[in-house]
């Protein structure tokens, strides 16, 4: 027999395959070729090009996170509701006092607020002129204003209004108000640079139903009251600008000019190129001024709580334990004198309100790294306000307070508490005379539903019926800084 010629070293033939340890076979035993005793444990340091690049995937996604969204939309539309109903409630109840308190008949006379203002630079619409119909005006813009803000209609138009309304009564008399008028002060001017109506707000409903439009195949509505109001307000801030009643604060001028500029802006891109590059860059900008602005707030609120606790800490009333009781005692901080006097009686209750305040809001900042004992210190600062407002008569700064801790408190709660609110807002239409609890008696919707809009990547999107929540970014809605 002839025998068979050894493969040559070059054949196309491959190489056979290892073969499969047998069963029982520990599965660390050596292979054929390798090292007898290779360590099964060894350490397997990384380069440092691995480290580099999980680095730079981390930052990434970061960035990604801060440009892509507006992060805490529920905590941001609670923070305009809270402010917005404070103010509005502050108004109507000095409806009856608005003259003594900021117009015609106020101490503090129309002459020495024009001096303090040339002194301070402060801005004020009502030292444009001591009329009273421009007084009423005011007051009113202020009121209506608020109101559409609390809405969530045409926010960012609100905002602005809002924003001027605040600073123009505030500024008008400086020694009318408490704290809450402090934080209601700075917190206006947060909003503006907030994207805080892409939830529980007119506008968003507005843009979820404009999605449902798209997704139906029908052309969008025309938006007519966003020119008008552009195109109403531009003059006013012209003429404004020219007779110098601005104000000395070059920060305002140059806000107020970026956001009617902007707002110019965003209806032209999103009436030519609604899907384009441009409308994407609009979006990270405004998502970059949201994030920052949010972060603001929470630096805010904790610089508010940080400085109180520490100067109480230096007071002597507060070392001892009898601050609280002080309060308790005067006529003008007792709306309810009887429940003063059982509190101020007990001396063991009157220190340990005293200590747990200072504690509470010492301790705060520093426990918002640790989310449960954050939340338990949230629950307490509420109740503390709370307490105040009952206790002290002090409801709008209480109110104030609490629209401000808002932008801590964790999103589940608030989607349940928003859950909650919309049941009971059908339960109470349902007891309305003339109206069926079920579907079938209501009128045929002028747009077919759709369950599912299209996202920006052409695929089917998160069901938003009855929501209220506003489409992403490319779903045909949006905020613009129009409305």
């Amino acid at each position: 027999m002839t025998a068979t010629p050894p493969t040559p070293p070059h054949s196309d033939r491959p190489a056979p395959a290892p073969e499969a340890p047998a069963h029982g076979t520990p599965s660390h035993a050596p292979v054929h070729g390798a090292p007898a005793h290779t360590p099964a444990h060894a350490p397997r340091p990384g380069p440092p090009q691995d480290r580099i690049g999980a680095a730079g995937v981390a930052l990434a996604r970061g960035l990604q996170r801060i440009t892509a969204s507006a992060l805490g939309p529920y905590q941001s539309a609670v923070i305009r509701i809270g402010f917005a109903a404070t103010y509005l409630f502050f108004l109507l109840r000095e409806v009856p006092h608005r003259h003594e308190l900021y117009g015609p008949d106020s101490p503090w006379h129309w002459d020495l607020a024009r001096q303090l203002t040339a002194g301070n630079e402060a801005f004020s619409v009502l030292l444009w002129t001591d009329n009273v119909l421009w007084f009423e005006a005011v007051y009113a813009l202020t009121v209506l204003s608020a109101a559409a803000l609390l809405l969530g209609w045409r926010t960012r138009t609100m905002s602005v209004l809002f924003m001027v309304g605040v600073l123009s009564v505030q500024n008008r008399s400086v020694f009318m108000g408490d704290g809450g008028d402090n934080v209601i002060h700075l917190m206006a001017i947060y909003l503006v640079l907030t994207r805080c109506a892409q939830v529980w707000s007119l506008d968003a409903r507005r843009a979820a139903r404009k999605a449902e439009r798209a997704a139906a195949g029908l052309p969008p509505r025309r938006d007519v009251v966003g020119p008008v109001l552009w195109a109403l307000l531009g003059p006013v801030l012209i003429v404004a600008t020219v007779m110098d009643g601005l104000g000395g604060t070059w920060w305002l001028r140059v806000l107020l000019w970026l956001l009617w500029l902007s707002a110019a802006a965003w209806w032209d891109v999103n009436r030519h190129a609604p899907r384009g590059q441009l409308r994407s860059l609009l979006d990270v900008l405004a998502n970059l001024v949201h994030n920052a602005a949010l972060v603001v707030i929470m630096i805010e609120v904790c610089l508010i709580y940080a400085t109180a606790g520490w100067y109480k800490i230096q007071g002597s009333r507060w070392q001892d334990g009898t601050a609280l009781y002080y309060p308790l005692k005067l006529d003008y901080f007792t709306p309810w004198p009887a429940l003063s006097d059982v509190l101020a009686s007990s001396g063991l209750v009157v220190m340990v309100l005293t200590y747990a305040t200072v504690i509470v809001q010492v301790a705060f900042p520093f426990t918002l790294f640790n989310r449960r004992l954050k939340n338990v210190l949230l629950v307490m600062m509420i109740g503390e306000h709370a307490g105040i407002a009952l206790l002290l008569g002090l409801p709008f700064f209480s109110m104030a307070m609490i629209a401000a801790d808002a932008v801590f408190l964790p999103t589940v709660f608030l989607l349940w508490l928003g859950r909650r609110a919309t049941l009971g807002r059908e339960r109470l239409l349902g007891l309305l005379p003339g109206r069926s609890r079920s579907p079938e008696g209501g009128g045929q919707p002028e747009v077919p539903a759709a369950r599912s809009a299209p996202d920006d990547r052409g695929g089917p999107g998160k069901e938003r019926g009855g929501t209220g929540e506003a489409p992403p970014h490319g779903a045909g809605g949006g905020h613009t800084l129009v409305g």
